[in-house]
Order: C-alpha cells, then sequence, then structure tokens
C-alpha cells in the first residue's frame, strides 16, 4: 500500500495520558500516533492486523494499553528494548513514540507485518528502529541478540511459562521482562515458576492497569534477570509451545 493515508483524530488520547501516566504528549507526538492509527485501519482491509479498529478503541486498547508499561520500567536514554510478536507494533512502536531516545528492536515473523510495520517507521520518519523477521527461539539463540537487552516486552503472545523461554535468553542479567497480560495474569504467573527457576528469572510483581472503559484488568508482569539462561534455551522452533517448562 502507498500514498499517505488519512490521519485519525485522537480525540481523548492526550488526557488519558496525562491523567494515567503523567505523560503531556507534544503536538508532534499527537501526530504520530494519528499517523499510526490511520495506517492501522486502512492496512487492516487487506492484511490481518487487528479487530480492533475504532478510534476510541485503538486509543485505549492498543496506544494506552502499549504506554502501560511505564509503569513497569524506567526507559533511559540508550536502553535497550526488544518488543517479541510485536504484531502490528505494540507494545514497541508507541514506547518509542514517547521515548525517542530509546534503542528498540521489533521482532515479528509474519512478512506482511514486517511490511506494515517498514511503512509506518517511514511514514513517522523514524530510522533508527531494527526490525528483526524470524521466531524468538531462533533469535534467542543468535549472539547479535542473546543477553543484549535491558528490557524485553511482549503482548498477546503466549502464555507465561512459554513466554519467559522466549525472552529471558535475550536480556542481560539484570534486564527486566514485562508482560502484558489479562485477568489470567496470577494464574500464568504460578504456572511459569518451574521455567523462572531454570531460565535465571524471578518474578517481581504484578502491576494492574484500569484502562479507561475496558471492564476487565490487565496486568503489566514484571520479571527480573538474575542469572543467565542455560545455552539450551530457548529450544528449537515450536518446542516450547509443544513443552513449555
Amino acid at each position: 500500500m502507498d500514498g499517505h493515508t488519512r490521519e485519525i483524530h485522537l480525540s481523548r488520547l492526550p488526557a488519558h495520558a496525562r491523567t494515567l501516566f503523567g505523560l503531556e504528549l507534544t503536538a508532534e507526538q499527537q501526530r504520530a500516533f494519528r499517523i499510526m492509527a490511520g495506517e492501522l485501519v486502512a492496512w487492516n482491509e487487506r492484511v490481518n492486523l487487528t479487530a480492533i479498529t475504532e478510534p476510541e478503541a485503538i486509543e485505549i486498547r492498543h496506544f494506552l494499553d502499549s504506554l502501560s508499561v511505564l509503569r513497569a520500567v524506567k526507559l533511559r536514554p540508550g536502553c535497550r528494548v526488544i518488543d517479541v510478536g510485536t504484531g502490528a507494533g505494540f507494545p514497541g512502536l508507541p514506547l518509542r513514540i514517547v521515548q525517542p531516545q530509546i534503542a528498540l528492536t521489533l521482532v515479528e515473523a509474519t512478512g506482511k507485518k514486517i511490511e506494515y510495520l517498514q511503512h509506518v517507521l517511514e511514514r513517522l520518519a523514524i530510522r533508527d528502529v531494527s526490525l528483526v523477521y524470524g521466531r524468538a527461539e531462533e533469535i534467542g539463540q543468535q549472539p547479535e541478540h542473546r543477553e543484549q537487552y535491558d528490557v524485553a516486552l511482549a503482548r498477546a503472545v503466549a502464555r507465561l511459562p512459554v513466554l519467559v523461554e522466549y525472552l529471558l535468553p535475550l536480556l542481560r542479567i539484570g534486564g527486566r521482562m514485562v508482560a502484558l497480560k489479562g485477568e489470567s495474569a496470577a494464574q500464568e504467573a504460578s504456572a511459569a515458576q518451574a521455567a523462572l527457576r531454570l531460565l535465571g528469572g524471578e518474578l517481581q510483581r504484578l502491576i494492574p492497569v484500569e484502562l479507561p472503559e475496558v471492564a476487565e484488568t490487565h496486568y503489566l508482569v514484571v520479571i527480573d534477570k538474575i542469572a543467565a539462561s542455560p545455552a539450551k534455551y530457548p529450544r528449537r522452533p515450536g518446542v516450547p509451545a509443544r513443552k513449555p517448562l
């Protein structure tokens, strides 16, 4: 899809960002979110990116949900952040819009979604975000990615016992993993305890997130990397999902 798509007006985003997260969105940042919303709706007509296409729902369930990560981690200048299974760019791209000093890597295994992300980054004139086409299991074994990141993120990718095998090998010791989860967060965290012990992770806390007009509570599952992950993890593609630790 070529050319410029219309921007979508997001009337409530600045006020919600201020109230929920203490963010004062600049005019430039607000425009970036309008562009991103417009591209999401336009591309979604031919590429399955999201079931959420109403502007108000995009504001809340995509943009504000992504920005909630700021409650779990401080994204300092130069912080290396990897977003695994980013899909249409969530939560990584909204965080990059409000924290442009981070070094962001987006990982996605679907070619059409990589194509979409390339287009959106061009529209936003963002040239320093790395796009990686591939599966988390493979990337976690590559020296250029293994134990290279300060923060690892994932939203709607896998249950937590599987997700920790995807993310923890990517983190340096002292790094932090944040998983965006729904109401099953506590149950998943309990089920992931064996995987955490094996992979060098330690559950820090679950942070509840109440979003406007969203009935269910969302949670940030915050896990710190306290020891190196054994070299054999992550296992080959497909194995973590079939045989969770």
